[in-house]
């Protein structure tokens, strides 16, 4: 357990690292350009998801969300007492992974976002996307495992351009990015919305997925180490 959860943790940090970094590094090379910033974040964000998920998955299973772990225990994948331990590790890396994202560009560790992301229109891309998500890993590790990091990575590539949100889909993400006044960040005062909104996704995805694929498949992207 203690290498599965330093292995969330890694995992994390280096997700929320790629997120934030690469959104302070096209945001000053757009010149302005929105839509080239977001088109930058998102396939740095891609590729990141499936360079990590491969690395990490042997290990760990390669959650990195909270909404997948949660879920996996639901369906009996896991045992509901190692959650704890993979839930606090993806929040300290996803907080370790903004400290170091910011460190590399000279700003400071922490700042609270002014990024303003409200309204039920993001409320439910949120729903939308996490819901997505969960469902992709879920047919995949049950149908075609060794898809699911390649899966996981167009699924946020795509779900960054056809949500509202920009598919954070991912509570550590939520709460993390939070701390990121940057390109990537969101208000702290919208966080609750967005949270609230990945879990329901993340539990009716499950649900639905428990009846859909008629047994309960296996959440980890690669079967981890015994």
């Amino acid at each position: 357990m203690g290498r599965r959860a330093v292995a969330e943790l890694l995992g994390t940090a280096f997700l929320l690292a790629a997120i934030v970094g690469s959104g302070i590094m096209a945001e000053r090379l757009a010149g302005g350009n929105v839509a080239l910033a977001l088109l930058a974040n998102t396939i740095a964000t891609g590729a990141a998801l499936v360079a990590l998920i491969l690395a990490f998955g042997p290990i760990s299973g390669a959650h990195l969300n909270p909404a997948v772990t949660l879920g996996q225990a639901l369906m009996g994948a896991m045992p509901w007492r190692e959650a704890p331990a993979y839930l606090v590790a993806q929040m300290a890396g996803a907080f370790l992974g903004v400290a170091a994202a910011h460190a590399m560009f000279g700003l400071p560790l922490f700042s609270a976002s002014t990024h303003a992301r409200l309204g039920s229109s993001q409320i439910f891309s949120e729903f939308v996307a996490t819901f997505g998500l969960l469902g992709v890993i879920w047919s995949c590790s049950r149908y075609r495992a060794s898809a699911v990091p390649f899966a996981v990575g167009a699924y946020i590539t795509a779900a960054y351009w056809f949500t509202a949100s920009t598919s954070f889909a991912n509570p550590a993400v939520t709460l993390a990015r939070a701390a990121s006044d940057t390109f990537a960040g969101i208000r702290p005062v919208d966080v609750p919305g967005f949270v609230a909104a990945q879990l329901a996704g993340g539990l009716a995805a499950t649900v639905l997925c428990m009846w859909l694929l008629k047994s309960p498949p296996t959440a980890n992207a690669l079967e981890p180490e015994d």
